[in-house]
């Protein structure tokens, strides 16, 4: 199965494939959204995975107008839960591997010279942030454990961070998922959250470029 059609498919059907699971798997379900969420945060590998749409449709199918499996409750308690500690495991594993980690050729070393201006412009504040940022989400806490970060310090803000991203996303599908021009446009809906999400993203890589083109202009001022 070619990795990049699926992702594509999984993304943007991603209403009827949950709903799939969730009609095969019961209130297994949560264990398996929980997986995902956790991957997604806890493993720097994994940042192709759903996130933010995930929660939002999540959330859609545990409204009672759904009549599924899931309570809104436990759900909301289990995903923040499953993105605190996936920040926690990338953490370490950061902090374990330390500058090894910008040899290893499992990791793109793009992804972590844009994480480490990330965090060269918003300081620990970056961990709460990275949270709406896919991509940077799943490579902060591990750049943070690459450099030591206090675990503390790092901790504060990992655990705000979740408390904050995953009820909203979660609930915000549990309001208003079931709309009916959400429903209608549930695609469009995923690839909007998608796209919104994904504008620091650009917006610092546009930045970095010109930057590092500035910098290239002055250098070779005489």
């Amino acid at each position: 199965m070619d990795l990049i059609p699926f992702l594509f498919d999984l993304f943007l059907h991603l209403d009827t494939h949950l709903a799939e699971i969730i009609s095969q798997y019961g209130t297994w379900t949560y264990a398996i959204l929980f997986g995902v969420i956790f991957m997604e945060t806890g493993f720097v590998v994994t940042p192709f995975l759903p996130g933010d749409s995930l929660l939002f449709a999540a959330g859609t199918f545990a409204s009672p107008v759904m009549n599924s499996a899931l309570n809104v409750y436990l759900l909301v308690g289990l995903l923040t839960a499953a993105a605190v500690l996936g920040d926690t495991a990338n953490y370490w594993i950061g902090h374990f591997l330390g500058e090894k980690a910008y040899n290893s050729r499992w990791i793109k070393k793009e992804y972590l010279d844009r994480t480490h201006a990330f965090f060269e412009k918003h300081g620990g504040k970056t961990i709460f942030l990275a949270r709406f940022v896919p991509i940077i989400r799943t490579f902060a806490p591990f750049v943070a454990g690459v450099g030591r970060m206090s675990y503390g310090y790092f901790f504060s803000y990992n655990v705000i961070g979740g408390i904050v991203w995953a009820p909203l996303f979660t609930l915000s599908g549990y309001f208003f998922g079931n709309l009916d021009f959400v429903k209608e446009n549930f695609s469009l809906v995923i690839l909007a959250i998608i796209f919104i999400s994904l504008i620091p993203v650009f917006v610092e890589a546009v930045k970095a470029r010109q930057e590092g083109k500035t910098k290239k202009m002055e250098s070779e001022t005489p």
